[in-house]
């Protein structure tokens, strides 16, 4: 699979957002609109559960570290985010083993992983009706972008595999086609969302008050807030909240035990699994490499 280089930009504030296109088109070409898109945040979103659990599930699939490894480094990390929550300092060392587990790992072989994974566990977990909604915006000739706290590199797998145009995400630092493990600006979370797509639409010529956005969580009101669209997918009960209060569209596809199991593996498990990785990669990587 060929990639496409990860765009960097760097506004007045400092922060750091990364974007990819992707290479696939839509099968029709409709009457470009080129300044109106869609962003879609994945996590809950566009797909059940989060993008890097299920792609540290693939890896342990492949043997990259065992489930036990999972498991326990999964609880250590549960209890450090509960400090973190507390400690605003401790996001420091949070930042940094977020993409520790990929250190030395080549960008190729992230994005071919990712694109095996995508196919045995991601696919079968992407909302039918989310999907339907970024058809619509493609349909309109609208681009449409993946917003995610996971590499950008995973991101534009992703959005690939699903016909869109391209992914926002945190950028991992490369060097001579191999991360380094460290962060380039801040994970894509929060604020930084709103600032990267703010970014893009800058560069893009894209009208913000044209613009839609899609998300399941509070944790997204700056991006959601950033849009003259924004649309609650599947929300927590603080999106809801805002939502109603705000007047703004409420599109929820779970249903009866379904809504309740995509709790598992949810955006607060994403962090979990990242620690998890980080450390179970760490104790296995001289018995495999990519």
């Amino acid at each position: 699979m060929r990639t496409r280089k990860v765009t960097v930009s760097t506004d007045v504030h400092g922060h750091t957002a990364g974007w990819s296109e992707t290479e696939q088109a839509p099968p029709t070409t409709p009457t470009p609109d080129p300044t109106a898109a869609a962003f879609f945040d994945v996590d809950n979103t566009v797909m059940q559960g989060a993008s890097i659990y299920w792609f540290a599930r693939g890896l342990a699939a492949r043997k990259y570290f065992t489930t036990g490894d999972l498991a326990r480094f999964a609880w250590q990390q549960a209890k450090f985010r509960l400090l973190a929550t507390e400690h605003a300092g401790d996001m420091s060392q949070a930042k940094e083993a977020a993409l520790a587990f990929i250190h030395g790992w080549r960008v190729e072989d992230v994005e071919r992983l990712a694109d095996e994974i995508f196919d045995e566990l991601m696919a079968p977990r992407i909302w039918a009706g989310t999907r339907k909604l970024a058809q619509r915006h493609l349909d309109s000739g609208q681009r449409v972008w993946l917003v995610s706290a996971a590499p950008v590199e995973i991101g534009r797998v992703i959005a690939a595999r699903l016909g869109l145009t391209g992914a926002i995400g945190t950028v991992a630092e490369v060097v001579d086609g191999a991360y380094t493990g460290r962060l380039v600006g801040e994970l894509m979370h929060g604020p930084a969302k709103a600032e990267a797509v703010t970014q893009l639409a800058a560069v893009e010529g894209l009208d913000l008050t044209r613009c839609a956005a899609y998300s399941d969580s509070a944790n997204d009101l700056p991006m959601l807030t950033t849009v003259g669209h924004p649309v609650a997918v599947n929300p927590d009960a603080a999106l809801l909240r805002q939502a109603r209060e705000r007047g703004w569209d409420v599109r929820d596809f779970r249903t009866g035990r379904r809504a309740v199991k995509i709790a598992v593996p949810s955006t607060a498990a994403a962090g979990l699994v990242a620690g998890a990785v980080s450390a179970g990669l760490a104790l296995h990587r001289r018995r495999r490499t990519p």
